[in-house]
This record gives C-alpha cells, structure tokens and sequence, in this order.
C-alpha cells in the first residue's frame, strides 16, 4: 500500500528555501565585513571572534535546509516522522562538516593572508 499525504508541506518547503537563503544572505555579508576588518586592522581582530560572529547566520542556514529536506522527503511520500528521521540528522552532519570546514578556511586565511586561497595561480 502506497502512502499518499493529504496535505503534503509545500508551504514548509518554500520557507525552509526562504530561511536558508536569508540567513546565506546574513552570512555572507557578515564574512564580507570580517574580511574588510583584516584588511583594515590586522593584528586585532582573531579568527575565534569571527566564528562567533558567523554563528547565528549559520544556524539559520542549518535550521532551513532540514526544513527544506524534511518537507521535501514528506512531499515525496515518505512519512513524516520517517523524513524528519532522515532530514535531520543529515543536514545536521553536512552542517556540521561544512562548519568545521569554513573555521579552518578562516584560521588558514587569517594565518597565511587571503593571497594564499588563490586557486587561479
């Protein structure tokens, strides 16, 4: 027997896309602004601070995308607790990951300069 919800989550989807890229939004401005304050004062400012900073934006951006998962594995006919089961704790590792990953780009980037992320060269 084929599971079919009623009323699948549309509206949960557009606004778990809408959270994410709000808060996407929010985090790359704060990155542009943290990088402008390198630039202008190099020796205050430490990578510590600047993920402190990117926290609340970056939750936002966790917070919408398991939205988004979640709503969209239910619209796609799995369960809802069976899609929440899967959406969350595969967005929170992938957060998690890319997390990890952005506070060691920025210590890197705060130890070496922003010359050293050049890929081009």
């Amino acid at each position: 027997m084929y599971y079919f919800p009623e009323q699948p989550p549309y509206f949960l989807l557009i606004i778990g896309f809408f959270i994410a890229l709000t808060s996407g939004l929010a985090l790359s401005g704060t990155l542009k602004v943290i990088v402008q304050q390198w630039s202008e004062d190099n020796a205050s400012n430490k990578s510590p601070s600047s993920l402190k900073q990117l926290f609340v934006p970056f939750l936002g951006i966790t917070g919408g995308v398991c939205l988004f998962l979640s709503s969209g594995l239910e619209i796609f006919g799995f369960p809802s607790l069976l899609a929440l089961g899967i959406g969350l704790p595969v967005s929170l590792l992938t957060c998690l990951l890319v997390w990890l990953q952005l506070g060691s780009l920025l210590t890197f980037a705060k130890r070496e300069g922003m010359q050293a992320l050049d890929l081009d060269s």
